[in-house]
């Protein structure tokens, strides 16, 4: 990159007070989740925003033009809720001290534990300058801590160059090994495994139609009946659903053909439905509910009709979301993700990243003795 002037990075509003072109062009077509039309929709439909704990301070570089030239999808955060990277001890340390954990600063995708870029880059050398823009705001701001989760692993290393702290976990994601179909995924089982799975997907089937709908095949009524199973497992999941009705509304209008969502009709009655978002490389699965329990239904809308959808799109892998040790005996396998993290406090960064590397071998021994446990064939 030729030289230039001093850089300078601004504090936005919203994403949906930025040109939407503009953070495309950075953000890639590659993953839904970083999409103007994704993260606007949060904001729009309130499930950001005031009173959702999640603020969004989005941060940008704009070149000599005006034009964006790097971005980060951040947010000030009054709790640490609809994250999945959980930081509540460290809270609890810091508050300790009588000190304020909160508010810090949430580099992410709300309630959503996809991999993905978080910054967005017209070059690479301005990612230092881009995170150094968030340590300014938290220290200016008084804030404890800035934090990353869900990095894309290939930049990863631009967080290792800033010196922030890497923390890792596992998720569990399936692979395509180049499938033509269902059927050819099962043939690399065991015999044992291979024939449940058929067992169980023929459970899950019986009595109910299964429909997997995108684009202008999902009607407004789909969205209410995929609303009422939302709602009941966001109530028990996390007390109160995070998202809105309107949210779903505005991802239907502006990315449905982004969307596949699977519904189960009983005598043409939706009772059950998964909601997935389609990558350039994955299929992101994200939300499930249900009006009534099917054994198996679960596992056949989220995990078997994804991956059957994965071969027929031709996609690399499917990424079921976060935690779920189940989806290891269906053919999804053990996947190192990446946090990163910046601490205020000298002491406080030095305890946090003693932490950090204990807990990096015990997810790294967790990796090792669960990808002994997959369902594949051995030798």
């Amino acid at each position: 990159m030729s030289e230039r002037e001093p850089l300078t990075a601004r504090v936005f509003g919203s994403v949906g007070s930025l040109d939407a072109g503009q953070w495309d062009a950075l953000a890639g077509s590659a993953n839904p989740f970083v999409s103007h039309a994704f993260l606007s929709a949060l904001e729009e439909s309130g499930s950001v925003g005031k009173g959702s704990g999640w603020i969004p301070a989005p941060i940008a570089i704009e070149g000599d033009d005006g034009r964006l030239i790097a971005a980060l999808p951040a947010y000030l955060k009054g709790h640490s809720q609809g994250e999945y990277v959980f930081d509540h001890a460290w809270a609890d340390a810091w508050h300790r001290t009588g000190r304020d954990y909160y508010p810090k600063l949430q580099i992410a995708v709300p309630f959503t534990p996809a991999t993905g870029p978080r910054l967005l880059l017209s070059d690479e050398s301005l990612a230092v300058p881009l995170l150094r823009a968030a340590e300014n705001l938290c220290a200016t701001q008084g804030f404890s801590s800035a934090h990353a989760t869900f990095i894309e692993p290939g930049q990863v290393p631009l967080f290792e160059q800033a010196g922030w702290l890497m923390r890792s976990d596992i998720q569990f994601h399936w692979e395509n090994r180049g499938y033509g179909s269902f059927e050819d995924f099962l043939s690399e089982l065991a015999s044992r495994k291979r024939k449940g799975l058929r067992k169980e997907r023929a459970a899950a089937q019986e009595g109910v139609e299964i429909r997997s709908l995108t684009g202008a095949d999902i009607r407004p009524e789909h969205w209410d009946a995929f609303w009422t199973f939302y709602q009941d497992t966001g109530a028990r999941k996390w007390g109160h659903p995070y998202l809105t009705r309107q949210a779903f509304t505005l991802f239907g209008e502006r990315m449905a053909d982004r969307i596949l969502l699977v519904l189960a009709f009983d005598r043409d009655q939706p009772i059950a439905g998964a909601l997935n978002f389609i990558g350039e490389e994955a299929l992101y699965g994200r939300y499930w509910g249900c009006s009534r329990d099917k054994p198996f239904l679960h596992f056949e809308l989220c995990y078997y009709q994804a991956i059957d959808a994965a071969i027929r799109l031709g996609l690399k892998r499917v990424e079921a979301g976060a935690q779920g040790g189940h989806k290891l005996a269906r053919g999804y396998e053990p996947v190192k993700t990446w946090s990163a993290h910046w601490i205020a406090d000298p002491a406080f960064r030095e305890a946090v990243a003693g932490f950090l590397e204990r807990e990096r071998e015990g997810v790294a021994l967790d990796q090792l003795h669960l990808g002994q446990q997959t369902p594949f064939k051995r030798g």
